[in-house]
């Protein structure tokens, strides 16, 4: 038996990238999904498993209605998962008030709106489930030039450590995942730049940057039963950054 067979999940930030593997892998691992994002998405691909949803996650409604939408679908919603968020730059003096307010409404508010839809959904509906949030290595060590996307990282894997300790009674589990450097859209500047892609590489001590399904591995382990005495984790899969 498949990993997540007849379980039901909402990835937000699905239409490409990492949540865009994590659906995939989801379904390849037996569950319904509900694909989320900004951008619209035609999901016919996947059949009778999947349906798309629009949601601006940094709009309580919107992500209320994504999970209201799914449940009505499918259900129920065993798996939340976190994922939507944009990669900006800019540095602690020149960062503008808009610049900051759209990446912790989208990286770091959008996961406090997640986490609050699906658990409350799933205490309602006494569903035992699991919530995966998108957190970064650079939510854990600082890096130049992306003050405010740090800033929001490192909220999110405080976040779900606090709402892991707050959730667990209710037998809801909450986790994060860490990327490392992932070849997807986000970082095809370092990918497209040799010496970028050089540094990039030799910071990491395997050598070379992840693939999507690295990630996504991750998150189905998360949200299988493999994983049920797992929660407050931040889980790096980094190749060895974090590690030196």
């Amino acid at each position: 038996m498949t990993k997540l067979q007849d379980k039901v999940a909402v990835v937000t930030g699905s239409s490409s990238g990492l949540g865009k593997a994590i659906a995939e892998k989801f379904l390849a691992e037996g569950a319904s999904v509900v694909f989320s994002d900004v951008n619209q998405m035609d999901v016919s691909q996947y059949g009778e498993k999947a349906i798309f949803v629009k949601c601006d996650v940094s709009k309580s409604e919107e992500v209320e209605n994504l999970v209201k939408a799914g449940g009505d679908k499918f259900g129920r919603i065993d798996i939340m998962v976190n994922n939507a968020g944009i990669g900006t730059t800019g540095d602690v003096m020149t960062t503008t008030d808009a610049a900051w307010d759209k990446i912790i409404g989208i990286n770091l508010t959008g996961v406090f709106y997640g986490i609050r839809a699906a658990s409350n959904y799933m205490v309602k509906n006494n569903i035992k489930g699991s919530i995966i949030n998108m957190t970064s290595i650079l939510g854990s060590v600082g890096f130049r030039g992306a003050i405010g996307y740090c800033a929001a990282k490192g909220g999110v894997s405080q976040l779900t450590r606090a709402s892991a300790l707050e959730l667990a009674p209710l037998k809801i589990r909450v986790n994060a995942v860490a990327p490392g450097f992932i070849k997807t859209n986000m970082t095809k500047g370092v990918q497209d730049d040799k010496n970028s892609l050089g540094y990039i590489d030799s910071m990491t001590p395997l050598g070379y940057m992840g693939e999507p399904e690295d990630i996504a591995n991750a998150a189905a382990f998360l949200a299988s039963d493999d994983a049920k005495y797992v929660t407050g984790s931040v889980m790096f899969v980094d190749g060895g950054w974090t590690a030196q």
